[in-house]
Order: structure tokens, then sequence, then C-alpha cells
């Protein structure tokens, strides 16, 4: 694959690399070769984020699996991979916005807070709960994949979201569908989407390919789009310097 696009320190912000932890990475080996593919399309920095639900567990146990498998990964790491950072996709369960020990679960030393919404029209009371989670001192929120919830929303929805300050993440393989495509290119235009990331859970039907999706977003809308994002995203990171 010929890559056309050169991301710099554009961050693949949600990811399932993790070894063992989730329904993602199945072993050591395959996550070592989801970061060399991620590494040869030029990605440089990684949210690993595996799926964290309130009703099988608690963020205390989640933690201590997340971390042996991040510290598992770091110790066979290659010096070309992308820079890794620990995080989670908190799926929305009732009450949220009130459980402090949701902090646990930011990217590092970040306030953001990946979000997996649920996949059936958002009551006015889930929407009101991720605003309240918003408005939390040191608390950012993400919602993760935003593509694969617009055709079950009403637009207003997530219009009202969005204006009152939740992030949006798409996933790159919404860009590389037809039926998908324009939709996003539309929401990449008009500034609303914040972070790109492959969701990747294998090598072979859910892999890494961000830069797949770069190519179609700089084709149709121009090299500016990302390089404002570019910018963006590297204030997350690299701005704080956490770095590996």
């Amino acid at each position: 694959m010929n890559i056309v696009v050169n991301p710099g320190k554009m961050i693949d912000f949600h990811s399932h690399i993790l070894p063992g932890i989730d329904d993602g990475s199945k072993n050591i080996e395959e996550s070592l070769a989801m970061l060399e593919m991620s590494a040869n399309q030029g990605i440089t920095g990684i949210a690993l984020t595996p799926h964290f639900y309130a009703d099988k567990d608690t963020p205390e146990q989640f933690l201590k699996r997340r971390n042996a498998a991040m510290e598992q990964l770091l110790a066979v790491r290659q010096p070309h991979y992308p820079k890794m950072f620990a995080g989670a996709e908190v799926r929305y369960f009732p009450g949220m916005q009130r459980t402090e020990e949701i902090l646990q679960l930011r990217l590092e030393e970040t306030p953001y807070l990946l979000v997996e919404m649920p996949f059936t029209l958002w009551t006015s009371r889930m929407a009101d709960e991720i605003l309240e989670l918003n408005q939390k001192k040191d608390i950012q929120v993400v919602l993760a994949h935003i593509d694969r919830y617009l055709s079950m929303q009403k637009p207003k929805t997530i219009e009202m979201i969005w204006k009152c300050g939740v992030l949006l993440q798409a996933n790159a393989d919404s860009f590389l569908t037809w039926r998908e495509c324009w939709r996003m290119l539309r929401l990449m235009k008009q500034g609303r989407i914040s972070f790109l990331g492959s969701d990747c859970h294998n090598l072979t039907t859910r892999p890494p390919c961000l830069a797949q999706a770069l190519e179609v977003i700089v084709k149709r809308l121009g090299p500016q789009v990302i390089e404002t994002m570019k910018t963006e995203n590297e204030q997350v990171l690299w701005g704080g310097e956490l770095i590996r």
C-alpha cells in the first residue's frame, strides 16, 4: 500500500491492541503485529483503550488487568512503534457522572475520557448525564466512534451535545465506505470531529487503517483539515510531554 499522507504526530485515539484484555488482540504476538502495521502507516501515537463495562468490572480490577497488559507490551515494544498511552473505552452506564472512580479511566494524565454510548436512540436522560459528566472538573468527554450512532439519533441530539462541549471521535473505516463517507466528510469539514481512531481489534477483519482514512480526507477536503487536527492532537499528549 502506498501511503501518500504523513500523519506526523497524529494520534490513533481508539484501539484495542492490548493483549488478552477484551475482544481485541488475543496475544502479545498479535499486539506487536498491530503496532508494526500502525508504524508502517506513519502513526506515532496510539491510545490503548480496552473496553470497560461497569456491570462486569470495577475500576480497580480493570486497571490491574490493563496495567499488567500494558507492562507486558512495553517490555517488548520496538523503538519505531508508536508511543503508547493507556486509557479505556468506557461503556455508558446510568449514574456514571456521579462515579468518582471514573477519573481513573481517563487517558493517562489528560482529562480525556472516551465514552461508548448505547447503540439505541438516546434518551434525554442519557444526554443529560453525558453533559453533566462533561461539566465535571478534570473531565473532557470524547464520544467514541460517533459514526456508529448517527443513523440512530435525532440530529438535534448530536448537535446539542457537540455545542455543549463534548468532543467527537470518528472511526477510520467510516471514511472507507461510500454509504458513510459523505456524512463523515461533512462533519470533518464543519470541524466537528476532534479525533480519529482505527478502533482496531485484529489484523484481518478490523485492522489498523488510519492512514487510508487520512488519504480519503486529504483527497476530498485538502490537507489543511488534517494539519489542523494534527496540531490539536499533538497538544493532547505531546503538549503535556506524556511520552513513553
